[in-house]
């Protein structure tokens, strides 16, 4: 299913704005992106998809295809996949899209401190590095990039996780799990490394972007039902409206309300085979003595 086309071109002698085009998974609720500068062509792919099958724990590619098609179309060269952090609720597709496009791989550089408390849940042995080796460039905050004329600066927003980023072309901005649709509030903070007042902190970040900024989410589950799935929104309309973290709304309240909130989550169903896949920058462990690659599931022993 793909997402509607988003595009403006420049006004007189002002900054190139991004052609957005959104992709959403359903299996996941995640939202994948290709920013392009509408003058060369150029483009960045963010937080790109490989479909896994909770069950056989098999992979797919349909929604790679249907990015790589659409890449054709557009006549798209990508120079860029970004991850707006280590997702545990779904597999990415960086790893196969840049052997077959080329492009580089960035995510933020606390990447290492998630890579650090995974690699000791699931007890993985030192043939795994912890250093953000797996990507091309690891981002600190205020990095700058370039696809085309529509650059690319990166904001660091820890509190959903260590490494979250928020990547911003010109007038769009990709927020990761940081924040959500002003009806679904913003992400949550008990994985490794979260923290409910950092999170405040990194949301009033984004939000003090320009009011027109357009906000674009990486996960939407139409409010559980009761409207359509939505992906795009503004800085003023969050700030009117985020039932979460808008105008007014303290830190304490806010860190009240989110502590509260995720004591109650239940862990993503995809967790386990997903953080394996994505602190390797999308690579599956290297198969074992018979060939064959194995993804840990970590047991808690009650007898």
């Amino acid at each position: 299913m793909t997402g509607s086309l988003s595009s403006a071109n420049g006004v007189g002698n002002g900054p190139v704005r991004p052609d957005v085009r959104a992709f959403f998974h359903p299996a996941t609720h995640s939202l994948s992106y290709i920013v392009s500068d509408p003058q060369t062509r150029r483009a960045a792919i963010i937080d790109p998809v490989l479909d896994f099958d909770p069950h056989s724990w098999g992979t797919t590619l349909a929604s790679v295809e249907m990015l790589l098609a659409a890449i054709r179309q557009d006549g798209l060269r990508i120079e860029w996949l970004l991850e707006t952090h280590v997702h545990a609720d779904h597999v990415s597709a960086a790893y196969y899209l840049g052997a077959g496009l080329g492009g580089l791989t960035g995510i933020g550089e606390h990447v290492v401190e998630v890579q650090e408390a995974f690699g000791k849940l699931l007890n993985l042995g030192r043939d795994f590095a912890r250093d953000g080796s797996q990507f091309d460039r690891l981002w600190s905050d205020g990095d700058t990039f370039e696809p085309g004329a529509i650059g690319g600066r990166v904001l660091a927003v820890p509190g959903h996780t260590p490494d979250s980023v928020c990547c911003v072309f010109v007038d769009a901005a990709f927020v990761g799990d940081t924040l959500f649709m002003p009806d679904a509030g913003t992400g949550r903070t008990d994985f490794p490394g979260g923290c409910a007042r950092t999170l405040y902190g990194s949301l009033r970040r984004i939000l003090a972007l320009p009011a027109a900024t357009r906000l674009f989410m990486c996960h939407d589950y139409g409010a559980d039902g009761k409207r359509d799935v939505a992906w795009e929104t503004t800085v003023g309309e969050q700030r009117r409206s985020n039932i979460h973290c808008r105008d007014g709304i303290s830190c304490e309240d806010f860190v009240a309300m989110r502590e509260a909130r995720d004591a109650k989550l239940m862990a993503a169903e995809l967790l386990w085979p997903a953080v394996q896949i994505n602190i390797r920058g999308g690579r599956m462990p290297a198969p074992e003595s018979n060939g064959r690659t194995y993804l840990k599931v970590p047991v808690e022993v009650l007898l």
